[in-house]
């Protein structure tokens, strides 16, 4: 992912909710989310094999972003998509979250964030230590967690009006994903890209020939156990091209 904003026990029905926008070059083939003969719900990235977003039955959920920073990527880093199978598949997540610090230079920039229906957690690389998001809403984009970025500050107010009025349905928050209108020049933060690419990619949603915004994703968890996982896909105008609606009940583990 590459912009994100999570709700924790900040509605009334629901206990989590999850707003986020894939963006990447449109040259890169990936998979719509599935499920995989692991047991989890994710798109696949078919260049290195691993997923952006995924979501297991018993509610455990992963993501990632990347972090921006232009002149310093790593050709032969591991792909950062294997932090959230990695996540998925980890026995325990409190365990695999530690263990990242010493893999810490394996891969390139990242925000790792994954978590369960009623807790968070946020571990990144170019940080110091993992740590417990807070109840409410958080957001990040490809910098450190609440870094307020002009699109970061948009989608967090977007997501905590949704919560805060108690809306049921999830189309507000693609509205909010939705949103391709840019940053003023003297809004834009200074990432090492040029002028350009920052104009670019200060739009919530991304539309350009070559990178983009390639899906939209949003998940919530209700307080009863009933979850909904919803993804909608885009090419590289922004037209949509396909829509995943996966609603399932959290199992509990035995």
């Amino acid at each position: 992912m590459c912009l994100v904003a999570v709700a924790l026990d900040a509605h009334p029905r629901y206990s989590l909710a999850i707003a986020a926008n894939r963006d990447e070059y449109h040259a890169r083939e990936a998979r719509p989310a599935h499920w995989w003969d692991e047991g989890w719900l994710a798109g696949r990235d078919l260049f290195a094999g691993g997923t952006w977003f995924g979501v297991r039955p018993d509610g455990r959920w992963a993501l990632v972003t990347n972090v921006r920073e232009p002149g310093h990527k790593d050709a032969s880093a591991a792909s950062r998509g294997g932090l959230v199978t990695g996540a998925l598949s980890a026995p325990s997540l409190d365990a695999f979250v530690s263990r990242l610090d010493a893999d810490r230079t394996r891969y390139n920039g990242y925000n790792l964030l994954a978590g369960n229906a009623g807790e968070a957690r946020w571990a990144s690389n170019r940080a110091h230590a993992a740590r417990a998001i807070d109840p409410g809403v958080s957001a990040l984009s490809n910098a450190a967690l609440g870094t307020p970025w002009p699109k970061v500050r948009r989608l967090s107010a977007a997501l905590s009006d949704w919560a805060n009025r108690g809306v049921d349905g999830v189309d507000g928050l693609f509205e909010a994903l939705a949103d391709r209108e840019r940053a003023p020049d003297e809004s834009l933060p200074s990432t090492g890209v040029t002028l350009e690419w920052e104009r670019m990619l200060s739009a919530p949603f991304i539309v350009s020939e070559r990178y983009g915004t390639r899906c939209s994703t949003v998940l919530v968890v209700a307080r009863d156990g009933e979850a909904r996982f919803v993804e909608r896909s885009f090419d590289a105008g922004g037209r949509p091209t396909g829509i995943v609606d996966e609603r399932f009940a959290i199992a509990r583990r035995s």
